[in-house]
């Protein structure tokens, strides 16, 4: 399903217009993009996702190619896991 889909499939189910749901899931993308941002904060909705920033430390490596060793800088990332509800949702489709 892509962001078009998902738009239509919320404004039928609610009653909104596309566009009142298109900036509304804008609007959420934008809060998540932020407090990732900022780093040290998490998005949890119970049940469905979390949304985190993570650390990597820096480490070493090795070339697959070549097989000589490399440093691997230090890197942030994002870790999003899914809730019970969600995984539940999964198992029994």
């Amino acid at each position: 399903m892509n962001k078009s889909e998902l738009v239509a499939e919320i404004a039928e189910r609610t009653g909104q217009s596309k566009s009142d749901v298109d900036a509304s899931l804008g609007a959420l993308c934008d809060v998540m993009e932020d407090v990732v941002a900022k780093g040290g904060g998490k998005i949890s909705v119970s049940g469905y996702f979390s949304v985190e920033r993570t650390n990597r430390a820096a480490r070493m490596g090795r070339n697959p190619q070549t097989g000589a060793t490399i440093h691997i800088a230090a890197s942030k990332g994002i870790k999003m896991s899914a809730g019970a509800k969600l995984k539940n949702a999964a198992k029994n489709a």
